[in-house]
């Protein structure tokens, strides 16, 4: 080969592993589970307080854009992130790429809010924008949920909406918010898991992770949740794989749309019951984050009553199960273990499953949520034959197995 030639291709390495490099480097990774919500507080003089107050109920993440919407109040809304150890998506407000905040509290910036497939070549143009000026940010967009009507999506079914939007927006995380219906007369769960299983499906096809937005306050045709009902949302956020749970709303809109009130914190600034609840089930979910973010999702298992536990699970981790109602995520851990999260479909009453796992139980761990650790399974029931476990309402329990 002759000088020349190899310079040359020394020279095209060189620019390949620069543009490799650089490709990566750009793109926005998350370092961490993100707990967050929709309308941050007001920027007011009690604003230091009140990302304390966020801090204390344990929240990873502020998404801005309704209380600090100026550039003062984005900064100063920056500054506090970073003294509670708190990550934030905010408010462009009105600066181009090259203006925008840029500092490591600062995961990225609040682009769109549920777009149609019409505007999906702008956006891409947009974060192509922000990427190049500010690389490693994350251009957050949220999708509508797949109850949106064909003239909403702008697609003719939700599916194509999604994978389109992924496809020609080439965004590095896939977020879409969603209400279920939680009344006695109307059950919306079961949409709720298919739009799950369709940011599964495209998330995990596209290598990047998915968040969900989910319901804490009553409007419109929505009750007022219950904490088991909002463990319901976000267990069952988990057994599908998402990377991050979003309450709607923390602190309380006003407008007609929200007559009622009942957010996690009031338009007055008072803590509603949902404070304690969030801080509750928030703590739990801080502790599991860490091994939550090493799992790679390989299947979803709907347990109903009248099937047969063994035939829906077969080729899982899980050999036996009593019959009941569960919902069951399985998953790859990056060191090559298997995991199980076993959910309580149920938000009425606590579940006692008999468990058999393939393997030995003595080689059969559960990530403790108050402490994040590697624990032994403790059987709830020892008096009883089998591995008996207790579920409260709504909740889920996380469990690694030797890998196959």
């Amino acid at each position: 080969m002759d000088t020349k030639r190899r310079q040359g291709i020394a020279i095209l390495a060189a620019c390949t592993l620069a543009t490799t490099t650089w490709a990566e480097t750009a793109r926005f990774t998350q370092d961490r589970f993100a707990i967050g919500f929709w309308v941050d507080p007001p920027a007011g003089e009690d604003m230091g307080a009140r990302y304390a107050e966020i801090a204390e109920a344990e929240f990873t993440l502020v998404i801005g854009g309704f209380g600090a919407k100026t550039p003062e109040t984005v900064q100063r809304q920056l500054e506090l992130c970073r003294k509670h150890g708190l990550r934030a998506i905010v408010a462009m407000a009105g600066l181009g790429p090259e203006q925008l905040p840029d500092v490591p509290a600062c995961w990225g910036y609040c682009v769109r809010d549920e777009p149609n497939a019409r505007d999906f070549l702008a956006l891409r143009a947009q974060v192509d924008a922000i990427r190049k000026a500010r690389p490693g940010r994350l251009a957050y967009i949220n999708l509508f949920p797949n109850y949106a009507s064909a003239a909403q999506l702008g697609t003719a079914t939700y599916d194509e909406h999604v994978r389109r939007f992924v496809e020609e927006v080439d965004v590095d995380v896939l977020s879409m918010d969603h209400y279920p219906l939680m009344r006695p007369d109307a059950d919306g769960r079961d949409a709720y898991c298919r739009n799950l299983e369709t940011m599964r499906q495209v998330s995990l096809a596209a290598k990047i992770p998915f968040w969900n937005f989910f319901n804490t306050m009553p409007f419109g045709p929505h009750s007022d949740p219950t904490e088991a009902q909002l463990r319901w949302q976000i267990y069952t956020s988990l057994a599908y794989g998402a990377k991050g749970v979003l309450y709607f709303c923390y602190w309380t809109p006003r407008g007609d749309e929200f007559p009622k009130g009942g957010a996690i914190i009031t338009a007055d600034g008072r803590r509603t019951r949902h404070y304690d609840q969030a801080a509750r089930i928030n703590f739990g979910l801080k502790n599991l984050g860490p091994t939550l973010m090493h799992l790679t999702s390989t299947g979803v298992y709907r347990i109903r009553p009248k099937d047969d536990p063994a035939s829906v699970l077969t080729g899982t981790a899980v050999r036996r199960l009593t019959p009941g109602e569960y919902l069951i995520g399985t998953f790859r851990h990056a060191d090559g273990r298997r995991a199980v999260l076993l959910n309580n479909y149920h938000f009425a009453y606590t579940a006692w499953p008999t468990v058999e796992f393939d393997c030995d139980q003595s080689k059969v761990v559960e990530i403790d949520p108050t402490t994040g650790r590697d624990t032994p399974v403790l059987d709830d029931s020892p008096a009883m034959s089998g591995l008996q476990l207790s579920i409260d309402a709504g909740a889920g329990r996380l469990f690694l197995l030797p890998g196959k």
